[in-house]
């Protein structure tokens, strides 16, 4: 008797009707949307701390664009002053002296002074006045020889809104995607959920290690975009725009689009062990089958690649494709290693009832 029900639950699953699978899409889909609606609400109470560690990688590359354009200003033939001699020098850069910002284009007369072996420059004896304030004499300019660190600009690392609503319509757009992120495991279940009426009953215990696998990999995915791969291709884009002579004027939207799609995009990328495994635990792939696919896996992504990338040249490309291509090979692995001949459920009770009586 549980043998004939099983098998009579088994084909009711295996042949919903089309009307029963709308009802079932339908169901999944208010499920997901209500799932991201309280990940959003969450996320938007914390949109601002999510805002400062998703800026911080164009952050960082900005202050490292400026320390290279200031440290390609600094006098490199300082030998050839002598020792309290006083020359004029202008600033080729915005520079914080003392607090103030001297712009672009100043000019000064500093004084060549040596103290601990080491070459410093200084103002002239008397006071220095920049608009309303008084910069008093000997102050060390570090920035004219590279002594010490030199000074970012005042907001030259921030973003920009161009809106009167811009603020709080970056908020919405980050605590969205962050929620939408956040919501990716159950967004996961949903679609294994949608999926599972059309398993067979010992196929639908791999709901656990396919969410695991899916919730690593996409972090991973997500974390490799955010440390590796956005700052490469950022480092370049800047590096591009600051040696044409341009000053980069990033919006946040612009920027939150970028940063998002690619996060977003490399965690779904990452999916590519998970679906192996599905697969090949429920018998549809081979580690053969694979093996003979992989020239049209590489061009597909070589494809994905070149989408996900936000440069047109081959370094971030690479960048962008070699974890994938690596992530395919893993996942030959994968499937030799879990893979197995699919069987229905009264297969398996067959085989486990020769194996008793056996």
């Amino acid at each position: 008797m549980p043998d004939e029900r099983e098998e009579k639950e088994e084909k009711e699953g295996l042949q919903m009707s089309f009307l029963d699978h709308l009802d079932e899409l339908r169901r999944r889909l208010i499920h997901s949307v209500l799932a991201i609606a309280v990940a959003f609400g969450v996320c938007f109470a914390f949109s601002g701390y999510i805002y400062d560690f998703l800026a911080a990688p164009i952050k960082e590359q900005l202050r490292k664009q400026r320390h290279q354009k200031l440290a390609a200003g600094v006098i490199s033939n300082v030998d050839q002053l002598t020792d309290g001699s006083i020359v004029p020098y202008t600033f080729a850069e915005d520079t914080i002296v003392n607090g103030v910002r001297i712009p672009a284009g100043t000019t000064t007369r500093i004084k060549v002074v040596t103290k601990d072996n080491k070459r410093l420059a200084l103002t002239a004896e008397q006071p220095w006045v920049v608009g309303k304030t008084i910069i008093p004499g000997d102050t060390p300019l570090k920035a004219v020889f590279g002594e010490g660190d030199l000074a970012p600009g005042f907001g030259e690392d921030q973003l920009v809104i161009n809106t009167v609503g811009g603020a709080f319509t970056l908020y919405m757009q980050v605590a969205l995607y962050a929620a939408v992120g956040f919501a990716i495991p159950f967004l996961i279940y949903e679609i294994w959920a949608f999926v599972a009426p059309g398993l067979y009953r010992h196929e639908k215990k791999y709901v656990l290690p396919l969410l695991l696998m899916a919730t690593v990999f996409f972090i991973l995915g997500a974390a490799f975009a955010y440390k590796i791969a956005f700052p490469a291709a950022c480092d370049y884009l800047l590096g591009l725009s600051i040696q044409g002579g341009f000053r980069p004027l990033i919006t946040a939207n612009d920027y939150f689009d970028l940063i998002t799609m690619i996060m977003l995009g490399l965690g779904i990328v990452f999916q590519i062990p998970t679906i192996a495994f599905l697969l090949g635990r429920i018998g549809l792939v081979t580690p053969r089958m694979l093996w003979k696919a992989w020239r049209y896996a590489v061009v597909i992504i070589a494809i994905l690649a070149a989408v996900l990338t936000p440069t047109a040249d081959a370094f971030n490309m690479i960048v962008f494709a070699a974890p994938m291509l690596g992530l395919y090979f893993f996942s030959i692995g994968i499937v030799w290693l879990f893979g197995k001949p699919r069987r229905s459920d009264s297969e398996i009770r067959a085989l486990a009832h020769s194996k008793s009586r056996g």
